[in-house]
C-alpha cells in the first residue's frame, strides 16, 4: 500500500532523501552511499516539546511559536497570515471546517490542527530508509502538514535543505530535496570540479614543473614523485584526488584544495614540496621540545611548516635554504 502510494507522487519536485556525509565514518555506510542498513527503517514523530505540563509541538503552523513572535512586525504579519491560510485550507479539507481568517477567534474554532493537540499530532509519523520519500503537498494534505513540519525543523534528522545538512553535519541523516535547489547545488560542486579539472590539463600542457610540485605538496606520499616520475602518473593521481578517489573522498574539498595549491606562486610551491621530503628524509626533524630543527646546523626553524617556509624565505637564513633545497633535490634527481 505504501510502496503503491509512494509511486503516485515520483513525479514531484519534493523529496526526502537520505544525506550521506563522505566526511563522517557512519560504520562503513558512507562508502555505499547508505545511512541505514539494508532493510532498516527510522520512524520519527514530530517534535513535541514540554514545559510545566503543556504539550507544544514543532509544526510550522503555530502563529505563537517564539521563531514567529520574534520576527519583524511586517514579517511577522506575513507569516501568521500564511499560517492562517494553510491552516484553514487543510481544517476545510481534512474534517470540513471552514473558517475565517480574519475572525478574531479562529484559533478556538480550529478544531484539528492546534500546536497543542496531542491527539492528532502524535500520529504525524515519517518513516525513512535509503530510498527516497516522495512528498506532494499539492494533493496530499498530509504531505503539506510533513513539509511544512520539516522547513521548520519538526523533525530531529531531517534537515530543510542539502546546503542546510552539509553546513550542520553530522547532525542530519535526511534532507528536503527542492528538485531546483539541490540542483544549483550540485552544479556548484561540478564548476569547482570542472574548473580544477582545467588547471590540471593546463600544468600538464605547459608547465610540468609546476605540476610536479603540486603533486609534491598535495598528495600524502610526496616522495613517490622524483623528476623521472612519467607525466602520465603525475595527472592520474592529481586526476583521482580531485574527483576524490584518494584519502580524502569529499570532492568538493578535494578539488578546491587542488586549486587554492596551484594559485600558489612557484617559490611557495618548491618550499612547501621541499620542507615535506626534507622531513621525511630527515634533513630536518622534530625534537623533544616540539620545535623543528635543520639537522646539519642544528638551528631551529619553528614549530610547523608555515614558519619554516618564512624562516626559509628570509634572506639572512640563505645558507640554510641553499643545504635543505640542494640536498632534497637529490633525492629528486636519483
Amino acid at each position: 500500500m505504501i510502496d503503491k502510494h509512494q509511486s503516485l507522487k515520483r513525479s514531484s519536485t519534493l523529496t526526502i532523501r537520505p544525506f550521506v556525509d563522505n566526511t563522517t565514518d557512519n560504520m562503513g555506510l558512507e562508502k555505499y552511499q547508505m545511512v541505514l542498513f539494508e532493510g532498516i527503517f527510522h520512524e520519527e514523530q514530530v517534535i513535541c516539546l514540554e514545559n510545566n505540563g503543556i504539550k507544544r509541538y514543532i509544526t510550522g503552523l503555530n502563529e505563537f511559536a517564539p521563531e514567529i513572535k520574534n520576527l519583524p512586525q511586517e514579517e511577522k504579519e506575513a507569516a501568521i497570515k500564511d499560517i492562517r491560510n494553510t491552516v484553514a485550507q487543510l481544517e476545510k479539507e481534512l474534517i470540513a471546517n471552514v473558517l475565517d481568517v480574519n475572525d478574531e477567534q479562529f484559533w478556538n474554532k480550529v478544531k484539528l490542527l492546534r500546536p497543542d493537540n496531542d491527539e492528532f499530532w502524535g500520529k504525524i509519523v515519517m518513516r525513512f530508509s535509503n530510498d527516497p520519500v516522495y512528498l506532494d503537498p499539492a494533493n496530499d494534505a498530509y504531505d503539506l502538514i510533513k513539509l511544512r513540519a520539516i522547513e521548520h525543523g519538526g523533525f530531529s534528522i531531517v534537515a530543510k535543505s542539502l546546503e542546510h545538512a552539509r553546513r550542520e553535519a553530522p547532525r542530519y541523516k535526511f534532507y528536503l530535496d527542492r528538485f531546483e535547489e539541490t540542483a544549483s547545488i550540485k552544479t556548484e560542486l561540478k564548476k569547482v570540479k570542472n574548473k580544477a579539472f582545467a588547471e590540471l590539463q593546463k600544468m600538464f600542457d605547459k608547465n610540468t614543473n609546476k605540476l610536479f610540485y603540486v603533486c609534491k605538496v598535495i598528495d600524502a606520499n610526496s616522495t613517490q614523485y622524483k623528476k623521472s616520475t612519467p607525466l602520465d602518473v603525475m595527472y592520474d593521481n592529481m586526476d583521482k584526488f580531485i574527483s576524490g578517489e584518494t584519502e580524502d573522498r569529499n570532492k568538493r574539498l578535494t578539488a578546491q584544495k587542488f586549486l587554492d595549491t596551484c594559485i600558489l606562486d612557484m617559490e611557495t610551491l618548491k618550499l612547501r614540496a621541499v620542507i615535506k621530503d626534507a622531513n621525511f628524509y630527515k634533513l630536518i626533524a622534530t625534537r623533544g621540545d616540539g620545535n623543528i630543527y635543520h639537522m646539519k646546523s642544528g638551528a631551529m626553524l619553528g614549530k610547523n611548516p608555515s614558519d619554516i617556509l618564512l624562516y626559509l624565505k628570509n634572506p639572512l637564513n640563505e645558507d640554510i635554504l641553499l643545504d635543505v633545497v640542494s640536498n632534497t633535490e637529490k633525492y629528486w634527481n636519483s
